[in-house]
């Protein structure tokens, strides 16, 4: 493979699109610093979720965009924009961690040069140092994935975790939200995070949910926060009503960031494949994940937290819908989820 034989001084990376991803990607953030401490770092990833990166101290410059509309002449008008101000950038070096034409693209018609990126959906000619992808990339994690970008720069796979940061101001803030919805301190806070993008097939049925929520609050004596998204207010809403007042519901009312710093302030959180998932595990909070649909190889959290997933043939299939019987999530039993989060439990306070 190629090697780049020159120290970049303006660098930008273009991270992934949802959070999750971005997560995983932070790992390549602290190699490129390590690597090159005296460069400057420019971190290109779109609006609002931008936001999850913003105390990041290895960047020096975070750029956010806004997701392209689906009307012609807007899209083409953001496109200048976006152009425009990569040209401005005068980077020397390009990394993508997208595997989009359209972002490639971007990058070659702004000028950026030395553009590193995987070698797919047909944009070879646009790319300086086009990766193939391992034969066994779909077995290998995520994290593993994107570091490999980095083989131009004589930056081997390294041991580097996801993190992420959030300012006192940010934790100070969260405390004082869930004091505001009556969590006494000093009692356990469990985390739960009952919804994932992509479709229910990655989700444990919504009954198991509440039925562990109710446990978790009248035998362990927990307050439990419910996360979710706009779209999942209804379905957290279910699951929250008619609990007791130690069960907190947060669905649709959080920015990132106090998504983020109460995810931090838990004990445990219980979740399905998702981004608070990787959020967890970023920022060490003992986690409990569930798979079924996925792969617990390639996505799950990075040597951190308990995973849970059961064995049937037809996992993982990735589909957004189960056409069949729902195995993989139903032979997932409440009892030994509760089990292991209070296993976590007992762990954290040894």
């Amino acid at each position: 493979m190629q090697k780049i034989d020159f120290e970049p001084k303006n660098i930008i990376v273009r991270m992934p699109n949802w959070i999750g991803d971005i997560v995983m990607a932070t790992p390549v953030l602290t190699d490129i610093k390590a690597k090159y401490p005296n460069s400057a770092l420019t971190v290109m990833c779109r609006s609002p979720i931008c936001e999850i990166l913003q105390y990041d101290e290895d960047i020096d410059e975070l750029y956010c965009f806004t997701k392209q509309s689906t009307k012609f002449f807007e899209r083409r008008k953001e496109t200048k924009n976006i152009i425009s101000r990569l040209k401005q950038g005068e980077y020397d070096l390009g990394i993508l961690l997208t595997n989009s034409f359209s972002s490639a693209w971007w990058f070659w018609q702004g000028g950026v040069k030395n553009i590193i990126g995987y070698d797919c959906n047909l944009r070879n000619i646009l790319l300086s140092y086009p990766i193939k992808k391992s034969e066994n990339h779909e077995k290998e994690h995520q994290v593993v994935f994107y570091k490999k970008l980095l083989a131009p720069l004589g930056i081997e796979v390294s041991d580097t975790f996801p993190r992420l940061h959030m300012s006192d101001k940010e934790l100070n803030n969260a405390k004082t939200l869930l004091y505001q919805r009556g969590y006494k301190e000093g009692r356990p806070l469990i985390g739960i995070n009952p919804t994932a993008s992509f479709g229910p097939a990655k989700c444990w049925p919504k009954e198991r949910f509440r039925e562990i929520t109710q446990k978790l609050i009248e035998e362990k004596n927990c307050y439990v926060v419910c996360f979710g998204d706009v779209s999942s207010v209804d379905l957290v809403k279910e699951i929250c009503w008619g609990l007791s007042d130690k069960v907190i519901n947060l669905a649709g009312v959080t920015s990132i960031c106090e998504l983020v710093s109460v995810i931090q302030l838990c004990d445990v959180l219980l979740t399905n494949d998702s981004g608070p998932m990787h959020i967890a595990a970023a920022v060490k909070t003992p986690l409990i994940a569930l798979f079924g649909s996925t792969n617990r190889h390639k996505t799950g959290p990075y040597k951190h937290g308990k995973v849970i997933q059961k064995n049937v043939d037809c996992s993982p299939c990735y589909l957004k819908v189960c056409p069949i019987d729902f195995r993989c999530m139903k032979r997932i039993a409440v009892e030994e989820v509760l089990h292991a989060i209070t296993d976590a439990l007992e762990k954290k306070n040894v």
